[in-house]
């Protein structure tokens, strides 16, 4: 398998440590002997040098390590700039051809210093076409447009146009910050404080590479191919056609030894070599012989491309789709073409027999050995590479299925109920074919299921049990149709349902069957998933024993494994969304109008909220067992009963969030000896309704409520446990989970800026979004309702946007593909343009049918035919977004019109667009919209570009990477910085191990580690992995997510404080740009970015422009965190300092003594922060009184004034920073130069140390650093 390898000379070795174990003989070093039961010796990786002499280039040294396989020093070698345009050659030592696959430490002789020749070797018609590939690829390899396509994992990035690569190294060429260089501060209009426009174009700037330098006019395959018989015993293997700079059109050969130039032309063939005959074993050596402009313009395409950051370039594991682009044109390209009619995928052509076998690949992965830590690195990369192949053949293959391009396998039933199979892989619409969830809500049902068997699979797939496998599941929604993608079970195609099932019920529960493999299997996932083991009754009144839901099915396949699927019902139903006649609920949901109707009866509670509400449970049973013993030690018997009497307690406030204890059981058998703390225990789990009565232990049942489900007489008590259990969980939502969401947005903990980072939010704690509408009114009947505007506002954005989409989805059905983009238009216009009679222009007039009505039976799944879609209009569509809303969200929206939501609740309809093109799929052209014009509608059909896939699939973890992602982060806040920074050091060698270069995961640890390095004083290394986050949040999660904002934010400050200001200004200013598109100026995040902005400018002496930031920081620090906050008052100290260096003493004043006021009352007049403060003032009255002073002298004796010559400072760089730190959450330990020199000095000590080999444990009873070892010091880690 090839690893995911970036380029060497931009990057080092991404892993330092090599892990080996024990068996492999390579257990002798050190620690070998006693290490523990894992036996995993972590070593450190020796890397070594090898010479590469690659025919017509100077040999040059290459850096490898042991673990890597020779089919990576091909890829680099065809990445490297001047062997880049080879790719048919063999790696060879003294003259023995290396296997491809061999690890590098397994060639004997091969070591330090060893001489590789690269071998030219004869082609193949397959390696022919690779090597056209890879030519095309680098002829491509600046152009943007896969990106925007969203094809091959590409995504985009811009951080490269506001630092003009000038971070790191390059950047110290420049001067530093000490000369003031003259720098353009203002920024355009549209970024300044206040301002109401929100142009779309800037958010993709011009990247002036990405003008293409073009090398070649055409490639493309030639007619003549394939060769006839009597060309291929000449070797021919087949024939391109090409046009050049120069319009000179070539025909070349494709042979086993090389390319050469034949004499055909477009309409005469002729195979023998053009004269003069060159043979080339490269193809971009032939074409620089022939084409001068090819030569020069290839060279400097190259050079430009390895300059470019690896992240800028490197595949994304899925695939990231941008919601707006520019016009591109639409090139010929070969390969493309080729593409698009065979169905390859990922690597297809490189594996022999075309088609994976998805499930195989699937399951085998999950079979590999996980006993030490390099076996389950191994496994989890894997597991991670074939389920992001498998994601992206799925997304395809939805794709061709909903555009007809797939021939389905029940061709003759009527289109809604057809299925189909390619590439190994099963399709289904979520329709409800043969009324199978007619008693659950049908189509809405239906529509349902797939997300929550997603969630089944995810969930049991994290708990990993040995021996139970599930399906690939991958649910597409793509032009209003939603379809699941599974892998195929071995032989269930060949026999009927009803012999596969030997576990569960194919008809909800009126037949069921059980069994004694899966029960055992289910068992072990019974305790983290929480369901329990419970009887349900058969068609015949027996009792049969089940650990998961009825409609959970287990089937056996042909290759002898154990599947479970349709796991839809594997946590239990939300009772608020599910009436159930004779039922009452806790009087906390009646009150908030539960239980409700919703559309189907799937709803179920999150794993989240499960996890919160069990952890909630045990400590209350803890209180409650401790509160009994006290009672008992007191010897108060007497109120024993009435505590047993009281059932089930209410739901305690929501508790602090503490790790839920895994085997919580063993925290009470110490006190079961002695019968009466035997009736405590009893009594507490009696109370929380726990399952077993000697230790605290919760799970549910999922077949409780469920339609058509019996159970045995006698666990009627049981039964009846469990129903209270779940109005209690339903209960715990609405009365602690939706508090404590909106308390934590209160205290600015969470702080969603858009719709997927308030969903994030919502899920985060367990609530579903179809609970939108409640916690929008819970903010509504909030005191602090002023102080949550932000979060109420995306809140109704969000819900606006998805009913749009929800009544999107079904008026897409409607649409044929000719008219889709007239459609697309259509409705964006009713959704968000104040032209009042959007009229659809019917795409009649492009090409009119002879035959006009030929009736035809069998329609592919998105081949509507009938245009009712254009007599959609804005007021009906606004109609139907308040009906929607009230039926599904039960929240009444006050608006008739896309104006009157704008002025009602304070949303932009450019945020508008984003959040239903994001969700919809849509891609529109970046160009500046006019929303506003009532006399022609906002988009025409030009303006939409593409319709996109949204994808759902499972993401699997690293875990023992994430663990120490988790640890290294305790001990950074407990203020160990060092150990920290080793740990998450640690954690992103195995992040890289697992996913390859690019994640989220990655992301993270890269921003912790840049934090850290600037906390400790490091600041290019700061920039440097800084500059790594920034990319890679673009690439991974979108040019404009929250998240990338932040990272703009953080690399703005590295980058002051390494004296590059204009950037730092840049990359503020961006980061302002993307969030006024993104949420608008009134939100909190907003004073913080302002204030950065004000600061630097100031740095820079901008005190007008910065005043204008400050303000509005101030301004918005004042509304969110109320007049009293410690923030406000920096606040004030902030601008009370532009207002000094203005020498305008008496604004400065006014601020300061604002924030004074604020100091004393808040933390008394002994706090430092106070007596800043007070001393501070001082000066300025002394300043304020100097100025006065001079200025009555200049008006008593004029001229000849003699005049004090007054301290007007442009404040220090240093001041400056020292604000930058403390508005941003850093605060600085000081360390003495010396500190700083034993720092580096052990880390060099170290570095040696593993360069000669010594094991790691060693190293760590070694002497400790010369450092203090815990720094006090409060950071905010993100």
């Amino acid at each position: 398998m090839l690893l995911y390898r970036m380029t060497p000379e931009t990057l080092t070795r991404q892993s330092s440590l090599a892990f080996e174990s024990k068996q492999d003989g390579a257990g002798d070093t050190d620690g070998g002997e006693d290490s523990n039961e894992q036996e995993v010796i972590v070593i450190q990786d020796t890397g070594f040098t090898v010479k590469i002499q690659a025919p017509g280039t100077e040999p040059f040294d290459l850096q490898v390590s042991p673990q890597e396989m020779v089919q990576e020093i091909h890829q680099v070698l065809m990445d490297r700039e001047d062997t880049c345009h080879r790719t048919c050659f063999s790696l060879q030592l003294d003259g023995n051809v290396l296997d491809n696959f061999a690890e590098l430490k397994s060639i004997e002789g091969l070591q330090e210093g060893s001489l590789l020749k690269v071998v030219e070797e004869p082609y193949t018609v397959r390696e022919a076409r690779i090597h056209v590939r890879h030519i095309r690829d680098l002829l491509k390899s600046l152009d943007p447009s896969d990106a925007y396509n969203g094809v091959d994992c590409n995504s985009l990035s811009f951080l490269s146009v506001f630092t003009d690569g000038d971070l790191g190294d390059s950047g110290k060429r420049k001067k530093k910050g000490s000369e003031l260089e003259q720098i353009d501060c203002t920024p355009p209009e549209h970024i300044l404080p206040g301002s109401k426009e929100r142009p779309l174009v800037p958010l993709q700037p011009q990247n002036k590479d990405w003008k293409p330098l073009q090398c070649l006019k055409v490639l493309t395959m030639s007619g003549w191919n394939p060769p006839p018989g009597n060309r291929k015993m000449h070797g021919d293997l087949l024939y391109l056609y090409m046009v050049t700079v120069e319009e000179r059109h070539i025909s070349i050969t494709a042979s086993t030894r090389g390319f050469y130039l034949n004499q055909s032309t477009t309409y005469t063939f002729n195979p023998k070599p053009a004269n003069p005959s060159f043979l080339s074993h490269s193809l971009v050596e032939l074409l620089s012989q022939i084409s001068p402009a090819f030569k020069k313009n290839f060279t400097s395409l190259q050079k430009k491309r390895v300059q470019r950051h690896p992240f800028e370039r490197i595949a994304t594991p899925f695939q990231v789709y941008s919601w707006t682009a520019p016009m591109v044109d639409h090139a010929m390209d070969c390969v493309r073409a080729e593409d698009a009619y065979t169905s390859r995928l990922g690597y297809e052509e490189h594996i022999p027999g075309q088609t994976r076998d998805w499930n195989e690949e699937l399951q085998t992965t999950r079979e590999l050995a996980r006993k030490n830590l390099p076996e389950r690195l191994l496994r989890e990369r894997a597991i991670f590479k074939v389920h992001s192949d498998f994601a992206a053949a799925a997304t395809r293959g939805s794709m061709a299925v909903i555009d007809g391009n797939v021939m389905a396998i029940n061709p003759g039933e009527e289109t809604r109920m057809q299925m189909f199979i390619w590439n190994n892989i099963f399709f289904s619409l979520g329709f409800d074919v043969r009324d199978h969830y007619r008693e659950l809500g049908g189509d809405a049902a239906a529509h349902a299921a797939p997300t929550n068997d997603l969630n089944g699979v995810r969930a049991y797939g994290a708990v990993d049990v040995e021996g139970l496998y599930t399906l690939g599941t991958v649910v597409v929604d793509y032009r209003g149709y939603r379809v699941t993608a599974q892998s195929i079970i071995p032989g269930i195609l060949e026999r009927e349902q009803e012999q596969s099932v030997i576990y569960g019920s194919i008809d909800f529960g009126k037949t069921v069957v059980s069994h004694g493999k899966y029960l055992d299997l289910l068992e072990k996932t019974s305790r983290p998933l929480k369901v329990q083991k419970h009887n349900v009754l058969n068609e015949k009144d027996e009792a049969v024993e089940l650990c998961s839901s009825v409609e959970c099915k287990g089937i056996i396949g042909n290759d002898g494994r154990h599947y479970i699927l349709d796991l839809l019902r594997t946590f239990p139903p939300d009772l608020n969304f599910l009436p159930v006649e004779g039922e009452q609920l806790l009087p906390e949901c009646l009150k908030q109008g539960f239980p409700r109707q919703h559309r189907h009866r799937l709803a179920c509670l999150r794993q989240e909220l499960i996890e919160a509400f069990v952890e909630h449970r045990y400590l209350l049973f803890m209180k409650m067992a401790a509160l009994q013993l006290m009672q008992q030690k007191a010897h108060k018997d007497s109120k024993m009963a009435a505590l047993t009497e009281t059932g089930s307690p209410a739901p305690v406030a929501n508790p602090p969030c503490t790790e839920a204890p895994e085997s919580s059981g063993t925290s009470t058998e110490t006190i079961t000896h002695d019968p009466k703390s035997r009736e405590v225990v009893l009594n507490a789990c009696k109370a929380v309704g726990s399952i077993s009565n000697t230790s605290f232990d919760i799970r549910f049942n999922p077949d409780i409520f469920s339609p058509g489900v019996r159970f045995p007489e006698d666990s009627v008590d049981d039964i009846q446990k469990q129903k209270q259990l779940l109005k209690d969980a339903a209960a715990f939502l609405v009365s602690c989970q939706i508090p404590s969401l909106i308390k934590d947005c209160l205290d600015h903990s969470a702080l969603p800026m858009d719709g997927a980072t308030l969903t994030e939010a919502l899920h985060q704690r367990g609530i579903n979004v179809r609970y939108l509408g409640n916690v929008l009114e819970f903010v509504n009947k909030t005191p602090a309702k002023a102080q949550l505007e932000h979060f109420y506002r995306i809140g109704i954005s969000e819900l606006i946007t998805r009913c749009a989409k929800h009544i999107f989805k079904t008026y897409l059905q409607g649409v044929e593909l000719s008219a889709l983009s007239a459609a697309v238009s259509h409705f964006l216009n009713c959704f968000l343009s104040s032209f009042p009679d959007a009229v659809a222009h019917l795409p009649a007039d492009e090409l009119v049918s002879r035959r006009k009505n030929r009736k035809r039976r069998n329609r592919v799944p998105g081949g509507g035919d009938n245009t009712a879609w254009a007599s959609l209009t804005p007021s009906e569509l606004w109609k139907n977004i308040v009906s929607e809303a009230q039926s599904y969200y039960h929240f009444t929206l006050h608006c008739e019109s896309a104006d009157q939501v704008v002025e009602e609740y304070g949303l932009q309809k450019i945020t508008l667009l984003r959040e239903i093109s994001i969700k919809a799929g849509i891609q529109i052209l970046i160009k500046e919209y006019n929303f506003d014009s009532r006399h022609k509608p906002t988009f025409t059909e030009e303006d939409i570009l593409n319709i996109f896939p949204v994808v759902k699939h499972v993401n699997p973890k690293a875990s023992d990477a994430f663990h120490f992602f988790q640890s290294g982060q305790a001990k950074v806040q407990q203020g160990f910085l060092k150990e920290g920074c080793e740990l998450i050091n640690e954690a992103l060698n195995l992040f890289n191990n697992v996913y390859g270069a690019m994640h989220v995961e990655i992301c993270a640890c890269l921003r912790l580690l840049a934090r850290l390095n600037y906390i400790m004083g490091d600041h290019p290394e700061a920039l440097s992995n800084q500059q790594k986050a920034v990319l890679m949040s673009e690439r991974v999660l979108g040019i404009e997510h929250p998240n990338t904002i932040q990272e703009y934010m953080h690399l703005a400050l590295y980058c002051f404080a390494n004296g590059q200001l204009s950037t730092a200004l840049k990359l503020l200013y961006r980061a302002r740009y993307l969030m006024l598109l993104v949420c608008g100026e009134d939100h909190p995040e907003m004073a913080l970015l302002d204030s950065n902005i004000g600061l630097v400018l100031h740095g820079v002496m901008e005190y007008d422009l910065s005043l204008r930031f400050l303000e509005n920081a101030l301004a918005i620090n004042s509304k969110y965190h109320g007049p009293r906050s410690l923030k406000l008052a920096l606040s004030h100290h902030l601008v009370a300092r532009v207002y000094e260096s203005k020498a305008e003493f008496r604004s400065a004043l006014q601020h300061e003594k604002e924030g004074y006021t604020i100091y004393k009352n808040q933390v008394g007049e002994a706090h430092e922060k106070t007596k800043e403060s007070s001393e501070y003032l001082k000066y300025l009255t002394q300043q304020a009184v100097a100025l006065q002073r001079t200025m009555n002298e200049i008006y008593k004796n004029g001229s000849n004034a003699s005049i004090m010559p007054l301290k007007f400072t442009a404040p220090s760089m240093a001041s400056v920073l020292e604000q930058l730190n403390i508005i941003n959450g850093i605060i600085f330990i000081p360390l003495s130069q010396k500190d700083l020199e034993n720092l580096k000095a052990e880390v060099q000590r170290r570095q040696q140390l593993q360069e000669s080999g010594k094991s790691m444990e060693e190293l760590s009873e070694d002497s400790p650093l010369q450092l203090e070892d815990k720094i006090p010091m409060d950071i905010n880690i993100d």
